[in-house]
Parts: structure tokens; sequence; C-alpha cells
């Protein structure tokens, strides 16, 4: 079957994004009746009804409104590729999906050691806090914390485990406290590690029960409300140095820094590996230790 125009397809998905015809011929700078004569044209190209027939509104289908929602991610997809293409015309782009913190406090210090050794790729980042479908989105690879199998078809390479403990401000926490009583205080979580506070909690030998508290969805700010007292924070331990180092946040308990999780790099395993992935895993696996203190 051959492709319907793309100027149709514009069409359809600007009608269900926007709700009207006459809103798509505004962002498509065409008349109306163009707009309904290119809808009209994608209805015989198919050879289907995909509109429902109202004298005041044209509706699409419940049918056509999937099939526009899969057109949407065809257009971003091609727009997305348009672009890496006049960013770097040699096509040696990666594009890589982080998460904030472990993107900014381990893998940004790192990237000039493959900028060296890979001149020729250029690495383009966005962020993502949660495993997504490598189908609807143009990221060749991203960076996940937790099991791997929770991310279901990609393939993956370990990256680094994460050790915390938990800190808060020293107007809460002056001295360290047995686990008992850090129970009893006001305690912050971190949205991607749920069981993170209970873990913690087991590993001491003093199981909890459901523990309560604030939830954030990102480091920099749960760091932010254990700095001004807010709670007691379970976080990495590189995350924290240089509060702890200088007294603005206290370790909350002696109990030696615990493994929180690990980071992996996941891809798509249906999707042929292409060069400048390749050459990033590979990158990614002979990294050395001493490079920089994790």
């Amino acid at each position: 079957m051959r492709l319907p125009p793309i100027t149709a397809l514009r069409a359809l998905e600007a009608l269900d994004r926007l709700g009207s015809a006459t809103r798509a011929a505004e962002e498509l700078n065409l008349t109306q009746s163009a707009v309904s004569r290119q809808l009209k044209s994608l209805e015989d190209h198919l050879g289907v009804e995909i509109f429902l027939r109202d004298r005041r509104v044209l509706r699409l289908t419940p049918q056509a409104m999937d099939y526009a929602a899969d057109v949407r991610v065809a257009l971003d997809r091609l727009a997305q590729a348009g672009l890496a293409l006049r960013l770097d015309p040699t096509g040696g782009a990666l594009n890589l999906a982080i998460l904030p913190s472990f993107g900014m406090r381990w893998l940004v210090p790192r990237l000039p050691d493959f900028a060296r050794r890979h001149p020729d790729i250029t690495v383009n980042m966005s962020t993502r806090l949660h495993p997504f479908d490598f189908s609807s989105e143009t990221f060749d690879a991203a960076i996940h914390f937790g099991r791997p199998e929770a991310w279901p078809g990609t393939d993956h390479l370990p990256l680094i485990e994460e050790l915390g403990r938990p800190v808060a401000a020293p107007s809460l926490v002056p001295r360290p406290l047995a686990p008992q009583a850090i129970a009893r205080l006001p305690l912050l979580h971190i949205q991607s590690r749920p069981r993170a506070w209970s873990r913690w909690f087991d590993l001491q030998g003093a199981p909890q029960g459901p523990l309560s508290g604030t939830s954030f969805d990102q480091f920099s700010t749960l760091l932010q409300a254990a700095l001004h007292g807010l709670g007691v924070a379970l976080l990495p331990d590189d995350l924290t140095e240089a509060d702890r180092h200088a007294g603005r946040l206290h370790a909350a308990s002696e109990a030696e820094p615990v493994p929180l999780g690990q980071y992996h790099l996941v891809w798509p395993r249906e999707r042929p590996v292409p060069p400048a992935l390749r050459a990033f895993i590979d990158w990614l696996g002979h990294i050395e230790d001493e490079m920089l203190p994790r």
C-alpha cells in the first residue's frame, strides 16, 4: 500500500490534537476548505471512513483517533531525524535519555574522555525519569536505575552501584541516632526508590512497617529539603559528600553506607545497534575506575 501524502497526515494529526478543522487550518497556515480537502483525500486514499459526519463539527472515529496517534509519533520521529541530520550530517549522533542527578554527577564529568576518543560522535541528552517505550521515542539508549528486568525488551550494561546513608540537617539530627529513633523522625523519600527506606531498616536489623513522609521526584529537591531540616533523607554518598564535609548535613546513623541499587545503560533489543551506540557501549565497558571518584 502506498503511503498517504504527508500534507494529509499533518492535517489529520492537527485535527486530532486541536479538536477542530478551523484551529488545524490556522496552525497549518491553510484555509479551512483546504484542510477539509486534505482530510477527504486521506479518507479516499485509505478507503475507509475516518470521520463521524456532523453538520457543525468534524470528528474522528475512535479507530481514526488511534491512527492519528500513530501518525503523530511518526511525524515527531521524522522531525527529530531531520534535526539530527542538520546537526550532524555524518550520522554520528547518539540520542541518550538520562536521569538528571546521575547524568550530572557521574556521566557528564566523564564525557570529555569519550569526546576525545570519538570526536565524530555527538551525544545529545534529554531527561527521562521513568522507563518509556523506545518505539515511541527517538532515543538510542537510556540510563536506568534498578533491575533491568523492569524495562522489558531491552539489552543492558551494568554501570555502577549506588551507595548511600541517612543524612539530615544538624538542627534536626545533631548526632547519630539508632534506627528506631530515625524511624520516629520525618522521612524524606525519592519516588524512583519507593522501598529504599524499608530496605535500609531491614539491613540494620530493624524492620519497619509502612513508612510515611514527603516524597520527591528528583534528588536535587530532596537534597534541599534535607538541608532545610524538613526530614531525614536516604541519599547517595557522592551527592552529599560536600555538604557533610561542610557540616551542612550530618550522618543520621553510624551505620556504613549501604547499596541502594545499580545503574544500567539500556537499549532496545529489536533494533540494530547503530555505530555511535556501539562505540558508547564499548567505552562505558572500559572506563577506568580511577578516572574520577564515584
